[in-house]
C-alpha cells in the first residue's frame, strides 16, 4: 500500500466499513466518545504498507472508570495497551493544523482481543481494530509537547515499562492526529470539539489474563489501573 496518507484503496473501503458499524451503534442508542488508534507502531506501518494507523471509533459502553473488573474470559488473545488520549477543544477541518485542536492529554488503557489473525486490514477495521473496552484518567490542559511527562506501567505488581519516550512508537501525537483528521475527512466524517482520540499504544501491547491488573501512570497525572 503506497501513496499518500489517505488516498489507500483498501483503508478508506475498511473506514467505511468501521463507519458503517458504528452508525448502525449510534442508530441503536450507542454513544461514541471519540476515536482510536491502531497498528501505528513501525513494524506495523511496514509490514502493510501503511502510511499511518488504522483508525477506529470508542463506543460509550466501553468506556470505564479508572479500578473498574473488565472480564475478558473467552477472549482469544487479550492485551492492554497503555496509551495518551488526547481531548479536543475546536472541530478540525485542516489536518495540517490538527494539533492546535488538542486541549488536553490524559492517560488511557485499552483494552483488545485480537481474535482474527491481523493479516487483512479490510476485516481489522470493520472489526474495529480489535477494541473491548478503555479506561480513561483524568486530563491536565495541553501545552504543546509531551515532554517531561513519564509513562510507568506494572502488571499485578511487576514494572512492566517506565520510559519517557512516550512518542516512539507512535509517531508525534499532532502529526498522527493530522493523519486521523484527514483520513476522517476522505470518507466524510470529522474531529469534532469534545472528542476523545487514544493516540496508539506507548509500548508495545502487554498480554493479559484473567486476575491481571494493569496500572498507567502518565506522570505527573494521578495513575489509572483495570482489572481484568
Amino acid at each position: 500500500m503506497t501513496g499518500s496518507r489517505w488516498d489507500d484503496p483498501v483503508v478508506l473501503a475498511g473506514t467505511r466499513r468501521m463507519l458503517e458499524e458504528r452508525a448502525r451503534l449510534l442508530a441503536q442508542g450507542e454513544g461514541t466518545v471519540g476515536w482510536k488508534l491502531g497498528f501505528g507502531a513501525p513494524t506495523w506501518l511496514e509490514k502493510f504498507g501503511l502510511a499511518g494507523p488504522l483508525v477506529g471509533f470508542l463506543p460509550t459502553s466501553r468506556v470505564t472508570t479508572s479500578g473498574a473488573h473488565v472480564s475478558c474470559e473467552g477472549w482469544v488473545n487479550p492485551v492492554a495497551e497503555p496509551e495518551i488520549a488526547l481531548y479536543l477543544g475546536i472541530d478540525v477541518d485542516d489536518p495540517d493544523l490538527a494539533g492546535e485542536a488538542i486541549a488536553a492529554v490524559g492517560p488511557a488503557i485499552e483494552l483488545a482481543d485480537v481474535d482474527t489473525p491481523p493479516e487483512d486490514i479490510g476485516e481489522v477495521l470493520a472489526g474495529n481494530i480489535f477494541h473491548r473496552g478503555v479506561v480513561l484518567g483524568a486530563p491536565r490542559p495541553f501545552e504543546g509537547s509531551v515532554a517531561g511527562m513519564r509513562a510507568r506501567i506494572t502488571k499485578s505488581g511487576s514494572v512492566v515499562a517506565d520510559t519517557q519516550e512516550l512518542e516512539a512508537l507512535t509517531g508525534g501525537i499532532a502529526s498522527i492526529l493530522g493523519h486521523v483528521a484527514g483520513l476522517l475527512l476522505a470518507v466524510g466524517e470529522r474531529l469534532r470539539v469534545g472528542d476523545v482520540v487514544i493516540a496508539g499504544s506507548v509500548v508495545p501491547p502487554i498480554p493479559v489474563q484473567p486476575g491481571d491488573h494493569v496500572t498507567f501512570e502518565l506522570a505527573p497525572l494521578p495513575p489509572i489501573s483495570v482489572r481484568v
